[in-house]
């Protein structure tokens, strides 16, 4: 059963999402449309980011507000999986990219890339500890 704080967060989370999306596609039909230029561009191209900074401020309320610490500390657990995973990622492809090995990669493929690897973390953790409760 989900806790309160759980469920709190899926639904912010939810919102944040559809949010996202929403403005991402408005501002990108609106860039396409009327190919706006100087301050309007920077405006229509950060405006995409303040619901994935929301996203985040959603994970980190969903840490501070659950109470539950067998599931604080797995979340912690996977979030800190998820930075390693981005930075060993970012270390790489920085590298290769030095030695111009590999084509530019954008940055903003980190929050997703850290969103896979805490959800395949949190995958793991749960797989895990269910073996170790049936003794296998």
């Amino acid at each position: 059963m989900a806790t309160k704080a759980a469920k709190n967060y899926q639904r912010r989370f939810l919102v944040t999402m559809i949010a996202y999306v929403a403005v991402l596609f408005a501002s990108t039909w609106t860039v396409k449309t009327f190919a706006p230029t100087g301050m309007p561009l920077v405006a229509l191209s950060i405006l995409p980011a303040l619901p994935v900074i929301a996203a985040m401020i959603v994970m980190g309320l969903y840490l501070v507000e659950e109470t539950d610490e067998f599931i604080r500390q797995r979340l912690v657990s996977a979030m800190l999986f998820g930075i390693g995973v981005v930075l060993s990622v970012s270390t790489v492809l920085g590298l290769l990219q030095y030695n111009d090995l590999v084509a530019r990669v954008d940055v903003f493929w980190g929050f997703p890339i850290w969103c896979f690897a805490w959800g395949l973390s949190q995958c793991w953790l749960t797989w895990r500890d269910a073996r170790a409760s049936t003794g296998e």
